[in-house]
C-alpha cells in the first residue's frame, strides 16, 4: 500500500490523472449506492410479496431446506471431481443437475396439489432423487461420520418439504392427517395397560369383578342345565362364590344400588343371549309403519300410552343437514349430552332422540348416534330391559320407572 508520501507525489507530479481517477471514483461511489438502492428495494418487494404473506413456519421450513440441499449440492460436487473427474466450467454446470431436478419436480409437486389436490408423481420423484443424491454424496465421505451426514441433509430438506406440504395439502382440501391403525395407544390398550375411557383404576376393577361374577354364574347354569356331574358343579359353584365375594369386598356390592344393577344387567344379557338369534330389530330405512317385532303384551299404563306413542323417529323439530362446527365444539356438545343423559337415568328415564337434540341443541341424527351408543350401557340396558319385559314395549322413548301398580315414577324409589 502506498505511503502518505507517495501519494501526495504522485499527486502533484500527475495532476490530470489524479484528476481522472478521483471523478472515475465519485462515478463508481455512486454506481454502488444506486446498485445497493435498486438491490435493498427488490429484497424488499421480494419480502413483501412472498416472505410477509406466508407464516413464520413456512419460512424457516424453506430456510432449513435450502440450507440441507447446500449441503448436498457441496457434496455432489466433490463427487463430480474426485468421481467423474469434472473440471472447470463443465464441472460447474453439471455437479447440481439432481438438485436442480428436486427443485423442479417440488414445484411441480407443490402446483399439483393446488390444481389437482396431490403431489402425484413428481412428490414421488422428490423422494427418489433425494436418496439418489444422499446416497451419491454419502460414496465419497472420506469417514463415516461424514457419510452420515451427507446422507442426512438431502433427507432432512425431502422432510421439511413434505411437512410444508402436508401443512397446504390441508389448508386447501381442509382434511387432517391419516388416522394410523399401529399407535403406541392402540398397542397399550391391545396389552391391556391402557384404557380406552377415561375411568379411574377403581371403576375399572370394579366393573372387572362384576363381570367376573356374572361370567361363573352363566358357567354354573349351563353346566347344571347340562347335567354336569357333581364335581364340576362344586367347582363352578366355588368359583362362583369366590367372585362374588371378592366383588363385595372390593366393590360395595352390597350397598351399592348403581352396581347391583349393572350386575343385574350384566348377568341378563349372559343368560338370554339365545334370543338374539330370534330378534327381529327394524331396518331403519325400511318404511314399514305396522312393524312389531315383539308379541302382544298386555296394555300400558294410560300414563305411559302418550310417551311410546310419540316415535321420536317421526319428530320434526330440528333442520337435519348436519351440523358443521369443530372439533372443540363437538366435543363440548358431545359433554353436554353426556351431563343431560346421566342426570336423567339416574331419574330412571331414558331420554329419547328429541329429548337430547332439544336440550343441547343438536341435529336428530347427532342426537341418535349418542343415543345409540348410550343405551348400551348397564343402566339404560337395565331401565329399557325392564319395561321390554312387563310391558313388551319397545325402546323408542323416555321410558320411566314402572311400580307394580301402574303408576308412573319420576324418580327412583
Amino acid at each position: 500500500m502506498p505511503t502518505f508520501e507517495e501519494i501526495t507525489a504522485f499527486i502533484t507530479e500527475k495532476p490530470l490523472a489524479t484528476a481522472v481517477i478521483a471523478l472515475l471514483s465519485l462515478v463508481g461511489l455512486v454506481l454502488a449506492v444506486l446498485a445497493l438502492r435498486v438491490a435493498w428495494r427488490a429484497v424488499a418487494w421480494l419480502f413483501t410479496r412472498y416472505v410477509a404473506l406466508r407464516p413464520v413456519e413456512d419460512v424457516l421450513t424453506i430456510v432449513a431446506a435450502s440450507i440441507a440441499t447446500g449441503v448436498s449440492a457441496q457434496g455432489m460436487w466433490r463427487f463430480s471431481g474426485d468421481v467423474l473427474g469434472l473440471d472447470g466450467p463443465l464441472r460447474l454446470l453439471l455437479f447440481a443437475f439432481i438438485e436442480v431436478a428436486i427443485i423442479t419436480s417440488a414445484v411441480r409437486a407443490r402446483r399439483n396439489m393446488r390444481e389437482n389436490f396431490s403431489a402425484g408423481i413428481d412428490g414421488i420423484a422428490v423422494w427418489a432423487l433425494t436418496c439418489l443424491t444422499a446416497v451419491l454424496s454419502s460414496m465419497d465421505a472420506r469417514s463415516l461420520p461424514e457419510a452420515v451426514f451427507r446422507l442426512a441433509a438431502p433427507l432432512v430438506a425431502a422432510w421439511l418439504w413434505e411437512r410444508g406440504m402436508a401443512i397446504e395439502r390441508h389448508r386447501i382440501r381442509g382434511t387432517g392427517r391419516i388416522n394410523w391403525r399401529l399407535t403406541p395407544e392402540r398397542l397399550l390398550v391391545r396389552l391391556g395397560l391402557a384404557e380406552v375411557s377415561d375411568r379411574t383404576a377403581s371403576e375399572v376393577d370394579a366393573h372387572r369383578r362384576l363381570t367376573r361374577v356374572a361370567l361363573a354364574a352363566k358357567k354354573a347354569k349351563a353346566l347344571r342345565e347340562a347335567g354336569a356331574p357333581d364335581r364340576k358343579m362344586r367347582a363352578a359353584l366355588a368359583k362362583l362364590d369366590k367372585a362374588m365375594d371378592q366383588a363385595v369386598e372390593h366393590t360395595g356390592l352390597a350397598v351399592d344400588p348403581a352396581r347391583q344393577e349393572a350386575l343385574l344387567a350384566q348377568i341378563a344379557a349372559l343368560y338370554n343371549t339365545s334370543a338374539l338369534i330370534d330378534a327381529d330389530p327394524r331396518v331403519p330405512w325400511e318404511p314399514e309403519a305396522d312393524h312389531h317385532p315383539v308379541p302382544a303384551r298386555p296394555a300400558l299404563p294410560p300414563a305411559l300410552a302418550e310417551l311410546v306413542n310419540d316415535e321420536d323417529e317421526d319428530a320434526v323439530l330440528f333442520d337435519t343437514t348436519p351440523q358443521v362446527v369443530s372439533t372443540a365444539e363437538r366435543a363440548a356438545l358431545m359433554r353436554a349430552a353426556r351431563v343431560f343423559w346421566d342426570r336423567q337415568i339416574s331419574k330412571g328415564i331414558v331420554p329419547r332422540t328429541v329429548d337430547i337434540a332439544q336440550e343441547i341443541g343438536i341435529s336428530l341424527a347427532t342426537a341418535r348416534e349418542y343415543r345409540a351408543l348410550w343405551k348400551l350401557e348397564p343402566a339404560a340396558h337395565a331401565l329399557i330391559e325392564a319395561l321390554y319385559q312387563q310391558h313388551g314395549i319397545v325402546d323408542t322413548g323416555a321410558f320411566p320407572a314402572i311400580a307394580d301398580d301402574g303408576r308412573v315414577l319420576t324418580t327412583k324409589s
